[in-house]
């Protein structure tokens, strides 16, 4: 996709359907202020009993070091080797990182409405970002489970992260990747 079709949000449909997952970002910084604006657009989520099962951590600038630095202690030497600098270097090149973390209720109706609101905040993020020409990819990778990451950025028990949220803007943006239609996955019953 080019990027004077990205600068076009036009309608919600169209919004959805054109959002991309964006790997690969400009160095420009993404202001603090424009994440706030996102995260408050994000919130109104739906969420079961108004819980707002959600918290965040914003890493930026030198903060950065300190996620990357989370992120590499829980590789094995072999996978430092093979991949740490790549990795480490990724995650300073990414203006902004945001770790969405879900209260956990420990009753299980409530646990998975809870997930699932705290899922479509994090789709109402990225589409409010898109629509503001930001790009951003939700990573779900081994390390958010790893206990030493969980503690370096400061996970509180009964808390769990439900992802990180890498955001900046686009040096590029991927082409369209199909999807099934619908009627393909569709039984009516009736």
């Amino acid at each position: 996709m080019s990027l004077l079709a990205y600068k076009h949000a036009g309608t919600m449909a169209e919004l959805i359907k054109n959002r991309r997952t964006i790997r690969d970002f400009k160095s420009d910084p993404v202001p603090t202020e424009l994440i706030v604006e996102l995260l408050n657009v994000a919130v109104w989520a739906p969420n079961h009993g108004n819980r707002q099962p959600w918290r965040f951590l914003l890493y930026k600038g030198e903060g950065r070091s300190i996620l990357a630095d989370a992120m590499l202690r829980t590789y094995s030497d072999e996978e430092k080797k093979k991949h740490g600098e790549p990795k480490w270097n990724y995650f300073m090149n990414v203006p902004a990182h945001l770790v969405v973390i879900m209260k956990e209720d420990p009753r299980r109706k409530q646990w998975e409405e809870d997930y699932c609101a705290v899922s479509a905040l994090i789709q109402n993020f990225q589409l409010a970002a898109w629509e503001q020409q930001l790009g951003v990819v939700w990573k779900t990778n081994h390390y958010n489970y790893d206990p030493q990451f969980q503690e370096a950025v400061g996970l509180q028990l009964e808390e769990k992260i439900i992802g990180v949220l890498h955001i900046g803007y686009p040096r590029s943006v991927p082409d369209v990747q199909p999807r099934r239609s619908a009627e393909e996955l569709l039984t009516i019953i009736g």
